[in-house]
């Protein structure tokens, strides 16, 4: 297999010189753990207090890591990356509400989003997670399979509400749904829907896909028990694979509670689970799409191998890769070049609303020193070849 992802004029053909000085500025800071944690903080106190950093934070983090304050903002942003073989998937990033009106808001967002994408060929997906459309407890209390009072029962019957709504409007647009993974606590309520979703909209093609958190031990045989229900029941699966993004909450609320950890025990396990994972989807093709969600490169080549290997087409609609916008643009802008099917996630959203988003996107960018590190490596090889 040939390596092509350290081609970084590729990788950063969209960059301006400014633009990359910027991105190396930016992981800079974020490789410093303590710098991150002040910086965090200080935002908050100066959003807090409404003191006038918005501009700044747009003209920094919030424009590296974010498409813009709307869909119609993030447009520039998407042509160019489409230019390069690269599509979006446009991420609605408000986050920390937890009310019906903020439910039936996100629900009303969604839904236009897929009528946006009817009109946008560089727009493949359209995102969303499962607590944007309802309380967190009330997933974690269905998981436990705990009884419900008469409100929650309420409560519930919206949720399934507003997940049918968003997967009918994708069925009648013909856009496809990603669904994202959250904390394991509220998965497995999580899991059951979105297999319910399934089930009727993926009878004749794969338009729902749910998420996949590889470090978790038991999701291999999570994907093997949903493709022996998807044989039975007779509808397609789709899956986006990840690694995860919230090891360190899951390990301390494991010990504070007193049970076993869901994370597998080290990163080599983990690759190992994610990568079973990925061969079963492979195996069985016929009935399953693949979002390869990772900015691992090893992960990234052994798919690609194994796509060549088997004779499927790179831009075979059933596989997909994907990454965050602002990292990994050595992996999204080489895969494109080669003709991939590729895309990156595209947070947007009013400046002061995505602040929750960036600051967990800094502090998870922190706790992997090693992604950080490589980021850093490749800007400094661009800024070295353009002698800047």
């Amino acid at each position: 297999m040939k390596r092509i992802f350290e081609d970084t004029a590729t990788a950063f053909s969209v960059k301006s010189d400014t633009a990359l000085e910027r991105a190396y500025f930016l992981f800079k800071l974020i490789s410093k753990e303590p710098l991150v944690k002040i910086g965090t903080a200080v935002t908050n106190f100066a959003l807090k207090a409404n003191l006038p950093v918005e501009r700044l934070i747009r003209a920094t983090v919030f424009d590296h890591f974010c498409g813009g304050v709307n869909e119609r903002d993030c447009e520039p942003v998407m042509e160019a990356m489409y230019a390069k073989n690269v599509f979006s998937v446009l991420d609605y990033s408000v986050e920390g509400k937890s009310n019906d009106a903020y439910f039936d808001q996100v629900q009303h967002k969604i839904e236009s989003l897929i009528v946006f994408a009817t009109t946008k060929k560089h727009i493949p997906f359209v995102v969303f997670k499962p607590t944007a459309l309802g309380r967190i407890s009330l997933y974690e209390k269905l998981g436990l399979n705990a009884p419900l009072s008469d409100q929650e029962k309420q409560d519930w019957s919206k949720v399934k509400a507003r997940f049918r709504s968003i997967c009918q409007a994708a069925s009648h647009c013909n856009i496809p749904l990603l669904i994202d993974g959250e904390e394991s606590w509220m998965q497995d309520a999580a899991d059951q829907l979105v297999c319910e979703m399934m089930q009727e909209f993926n009878k004749d093609k794969v338009l729902i896909y749910n998420t996949l958190q590889a470090y978790r031990w038991d999701r291999l045989a999570y994907i093997e028990a949903l493709n022996d229900y998807a044989i039975a029941h007779d509808f397609k699966i789709g899956i986006k694979v990840v690694r995860g993004a919230y090891m360190e909450k899951e390990r301390l609320r494991a010990a504070e509670k007193g049970y076993k950890s869901p994370i597998c025990e080290t990163k080599k396990a983990t690759d190992e689970n994610f990568n079973q994972v990925v061969n079963f989807m492979l195996s069985h093709l016929e009935r399953m799409a693949i979002f390869l969600g990772t900015h691992n490169e090893e992960s990234t080549y052994l798919l690609m191998a194994a796509m060549e290997n088997n004779g499927i087409s790179k831009n075979d609609p059933r596989i997909w890769f994907g990454q965050l916008y602002g990292m990994s643009d050595h992996i999204s802008y080489n895969l494109g070049a080669n003709n991939y099917n590729v895309s990156k996630y595209l947070p947007f959203g009013p400046v002061k609303d995505v602040m929750p988003y960036l600051m967990r996107r800094a502090e998870e960018n922190t706790s992997v020193a090693g992604q950080t590190n490589r980021e850093l490596d490749l800007l400094a090889a661009e800024r070295k070849r353009r002698n800047i």
